[in-house]
Order: structure tokens, then C-alpha cells, then sequence
């Protein structure tokens, strides 16, 4: 679903138009959560030369000496280099395995599991636990998931941040402004 621009006939309130916002080498900084910067981050960056703008909105903002259309889309001046490693967050770890239970691959009420359990010696990282649905994660309770006749989808493992911006490419945000669509890379196919 994309964002509705102005038309002639609409409002649309400054609040409705976020900026995507872009890396200086035009990627964005992030896909899932979508990197976007409210209008007031987004004019404040402009004024402060800390972004160029790439696209507009229709809307416009003024003042009694300014005029000004809205960025819809920015990109950084300075590049902002990624760590190759995510840090290990609960959103993480779901956007590592799909948002899926790892046992029955369930996308309802959604947890964590230690594969091997923390009373067996398992430990909180990225090679030990896995995201499992309540129903899951109580059958298998405090064993390991050969002792609980479960079996794992995938195997733990630490992700690269490129890893899961790949993933969150598959969870498109609710809306779009059509600006957007040339700077984000969906599974969509090119229009010829």
C-alpha cells in the first residue's frame, strides 16, 4: 500500500511524512525497521548540511521568510560504516529466523528458547537460542530438544547485519511513499 501524497483536494498533516533515509552510498541505513526520520529530524538535518535531498513531497511547510517542500527521501553526506555483527536483541533474533517458531514454524505468540537449557550449561548467545512459540518453548520446557522429541528448523547461528537486512526485505513496511520504491530493493520485478 503506498502513502498518499497531497493532492489538490487533501490535507495531509506534516506528521504523515516521514524521510526515508539513505547511507551516503544511496542504500538505506536500514530495511526492517525501515530507516526513516520524522519531518522536523529530516528539515533540521537539511538546515544543518548533514544530508542532501533526493526526493520531495508534495506538501509543503513555510514560515514568514521560508518556503519549503518536505523531503521524502535524503541521503547522508558522510557514510555511516555498519558493524558487520548486530548486537543480540530479542527483534533481532525474530527478524534472524523469519519471525517463525524454529520447531513447528508457528508465527503466533512468539518467544525465545535456549536450545540447551541454562540450567544444562546453555548460555544467552547467538548459537543457543532460537525463537519458539509458547506452545513450543512449554513442551519442550527445561530440555534439550532431542530429550523433548522436537526438532530444529534451522541452526543457530550468529547473523550478519547484511543477513538480516536481506531478511527484513521480506517484511515491506504498511505504507510507501512512491518516492521510495527506487531507493528500496524489494523482491518486485523491474518495470520495463
Amino acid at each position: 500500500m503506498y502513502h498518499p501524497d497531497l493532492s489538490p483536494i487533501a490535507y495531509t498533516p506534516p506528521d504523515r511524512c516521514p524521510a526515508l533515509v539513505l547511507n551516503a552510498d544511496y542504500s538505506p541505513l536500514s530495511y526492517f525497521p525501515l530507516s526513516i526520520w520524522s519531518w522536523q529530524e529530516a528539515v533540521k538535518a537539511v538546515f544543518l548540511e548533514r544530508v542532501d535531498i533526493v526526493e520531495v513531497y508534495q506538501r509543503e511547510i513555510s514560515s514568514a521568510h521560508f518556503k519549503m517542500r518536505l523531503p521524502s527521501v535524503i541521503a547522508l553526506k558522510r557514510y555511516v560504516r555498519r558493524s558487520q555483527f548486530p548486537p543480540f536483541t530479542r527483534f533481532n533474533l525474530f527478524l534472524r529466523d523469519h519471525f517463525r517458531c524454529q520447531y513447528c514454524g508457528s508465527s503466533h505468540d512468539l518467544t525465545f528458547d535456549h536450545v540447551i537449557p541454562r540450567a544444562q550449561g546453555g548460555r544467552t548467545t547467538w548459537d543457543n537460542v532460537v525463537a519458539a512459540c509458547s506452545p513450543c518453548n512449554l513442551k519442550k520446557g527445561g530440555r534439550t530438544p532431542e530429550q523433548a522429541d522436537l526438532f530444529l528448523n534451522i541452526v543457530p547461528h550468529q547473523p550478519t547485519n547484511w543477513q538480516l537486512h536481506e531478511n527484513g526485505r521480506s517484511f515491506p513496511p504498511h505504507y510507501l511513499h512512491e518516492s521510495w520504491r527506487d531507493w528500496l530493493y524489494w523482491d518486485s520485478e523491474l518495470e520495463s
